[in-house]
């Protein structure tokens, strides 16, 4: 089956697609589609036992970020649907739903960040992009709160053999994020991060090799000399392309550098 080509932006997304997104039977192929989903149609119209009174919670909250109604989102499912359902929601062939499921997984205190992580999983791998980042947005604050134990948790995921799972580790502990809040210890030490980031230097894959050049931009906000000197220390050791390609675009911020 050919790939659909999804709508540029949410004035020009199609009324039949955006029905189809809302009753929760097609995955949104943009941003722009992720954006323009209704939370609260698709949510009364895939799980009808959800009481009016949560459902209107959600159209309350139609002008809040994206972030914080996907959270909403997942904290009304916790409430209103039971654990056999919401153990099948990784499953559901929506990806907001997905999405939804995958933020729920962070709503229990008790449960250890390692565990979070074993979940989390099934998300980071997903075949959809989207989900795929909502699975790093809604585990960061619990990385960004225990970052050093997390990076030692996220150093295996370095080196799998997936490349979602590779940037995934990237992804989640970038100093200053997308759609999130910053790291402040990153911020302020970025060598924290330097045994994630050896372990892609030389990845294959051009996903994980732009996060990792992400993630080192992030960082030359803060310190330019770190990463001037990170990047000389590969250039140094390797002349490989993909050293070259991350390199240069982790230095594209970065004023009267040593290039």
């Amino acid at each position: 089956m050919a790939t659909r080509i999804g709508a540029r932006s949410k004035e020009t997304v199609d009324r039949s697609v955006l029905q189809q997104l809302n009753a929760g039977i097609l995955q949104t192929a943009t941003l722009s589609e992720c954006l323009s989903v209704d939370f609260a149609v698709l949510m009364a119209t895939v799980f009808p036992e959800i009481d009016s009174e949560a459902i209107d919670r959600m159209k309350a909250a139609e002008s809040l970020g994206i972030t914080k109604r996907m959270a909403l989102a997942a904290a009304i499912l916790s409430e209103q649907l039971d654990s056999k359902m919401l153990n099948r929601l990784y499953q559901h062939p929506s990806d907001t739903i997905r999405g939804w499921a995958a933020y729920g997984i962070t709503l229990d205190s008790s449960v250890n960040l390692e565990t979070q992580l074993d979940w989390i999983r099934p998300f980071a791998n997903d075949d959809h992009f989207g989900v795929r980042e909502w699975a790093w947005l809604a585990l960061r604050p619990m990385i960004a709160k225990e970052i050093t134990h997390s990076i030692q948790l996220l150093l295996p995921w370095a080196i799998d053999e997936s490349a979602n799972i590779r940037r995934f580790a990237i992804e989640v502990t970038r100093p200053r994020g997308v759609w999130s809040k910053h790291i402040a210890e990153l911020k302020a030490a970025p060598n924290l991060g330097e045994g994630l980031l050896d372990r892609v230097m030389e990845d294959p894959s051009r996903y994980v090799q732009d996060s990792a050049a992400n993630w080192l931009n992030d960082a030359s906000k803060s310190h330019p000399d770190w990463v001037i000197d990170y990047c000389d220390k590969w250039r140094n050791k390797s002349d490989s392309q993909t050293v070259s390609y991350i390199t240069r675009r982790a230095l594209r911020s970065v004023s009267n550098s040593k290039t």
